[in-house]
């Protein structure tokens, strides 16, 4: 078992002076080391065109720009580092698992993929310039992996291919603007048929409405359906599946079979944290292990979060949040069965 942990950052302003704070935070973090480390020689592949980045930034999420540039002069890095490191535009992203299951007032989200890619930071942010105020657990520091924002739109992605790629952005960073930009599943829906992707991914919505929405979206293609169970393939969009999908459709048939036993959004958490239902996933080095469970409820604009399975949640209320209430925990614990720290940990 390995002990770990996500810190929890929180911030009120415009995102220029949120940039800045977080890279006076990263300088002291072993984060960007690790990631250098990590991407190695595969870094020279990661060519992009700042003008195209920019542009596509401004376009989608303006305030997001800024946000990198507050990064960048916080780190003293020029401007075209930033955007490879931060931008969302273009950089491969590794292969995962994950599952969702909703209800008509929650959704639940298992985050799989392997620690050692794992940032382990919870970022609650409130911009003052633009935008809306979001929650959930970061990637490529500006991207999301999940999250729900002030208007009640919850938002996950599962990872189906990073073939016949794009340009475009990868899905942490559709997350994030996402979450930003849009106030229902209608708004996010017309996002996603209209920016680049760079891979393919579904992404999983659910609003105030109380109807979830599954976009499936790939570099050529965007299509939606309505399902309340999502994993790792396409079930449109099958010509963009790839050929092993046997895992995925395990998990599928898991949340089907314990569905009967849900009766909230208590019984929804347990049934996808708990690590004898057949869904919570111990597969870490196959980059399929479940390191993190979330849960956001539209409704209540609240927040659950758990590290590793057999947890009971950290709860986090965004509404007491935006009016003035700040959280305490300054970090979120749990233990992995893996040996693999998170890269906020120490130096790998």
């Amino acid at each position: 078992m390995k002990n770990v942990y996500s810190d929890i950052i929180q911030y009120k302003g415009d995102h220029y002076k949120f940039g800045y704070m977080q890279g006076e935070l990263l300088r002291d973090s072993p984060i960007l080391y690790n990631r250098q480390k990590q991407w190695g020689s595969n870094k020279r592949n990661f060519n992009i065109s700042k003008d195209e980045v920019i542009h596509a930034l401004l376009t989608f999420a303006p305030g997001i720009l800024e946000e990198i540039h507050g990064l960048a002069d916080a780190l003293k890095m020029e401007i075209i580092q930033a955007l490879k490191e931060f931008g969302g535009y273009y950089i491969e992203y590794g292969k995962s698992g994950c599952s969702i299951f909703t209800g008509n007032k929650y959704m639940i989200r298992n985050y799989d993929n392997e620690p050692i890619s794992y940032e382990g930071r919870y970022v609650i942010y409130q911009p003052t310039d633009k935008g809306y105020a979001t929650i959930g657990p970061s990637m490529q520091i500006t991207g999301r992996t999940d999250g729900l924002n002030e208007k009640g739109l919850a938002m996950g992605y599962n990872f189906v291919h990073r073939k016949k790629t794009d340009d475009g952005f990868v899905c942490n960073m559709i997350g994030r603007i996402i979450l930003e930009t849009c106030a229902t599943i209608d708004e996010a829906v017309s996002l996603l048929k209209e920016i680049p992707h760079r891979h393919s991914f579904n992404y999983i919505l659910l609003d105030r409405n109380e109807e979830t929405i599954i976009v499936e979206a790939s570099p050529r293609k965007v299509e939606t359906r309505k399902s309340n169970i999502c994993t790792n393939h396409f079930e449109l969009l099958t010509e963009e599946n790839r050929y092993q999908m046997e895992d995925s459709f395990q998990r599928i048939d898991a949340m089907k079979t314990n569905r009967s036993n849900v009766t909230d959004g208590y019984t929804a958490f347990r049934m996808m944290n708990d690590t004898d239902k057949g869904i919570f996933s111990n597969k870490y080095g196959a980059w399929a292990g479940t390191i993190h469970t979330a849960a956001y409820f539209p409704q209540e604009m609240k927040a659950w979060f758990a590290l590793g399975g057999n947890r009971l949640p950290l709860i986090l209320d965004l509404k007491k949040w935006l009016h003035g209430e700040n959280l305490n925990a300054k970090k979120i614990k749990g233990q992995l069965h893996s040996a693999s720290p998170f890269v906020n940990m120490q130096k790998i």
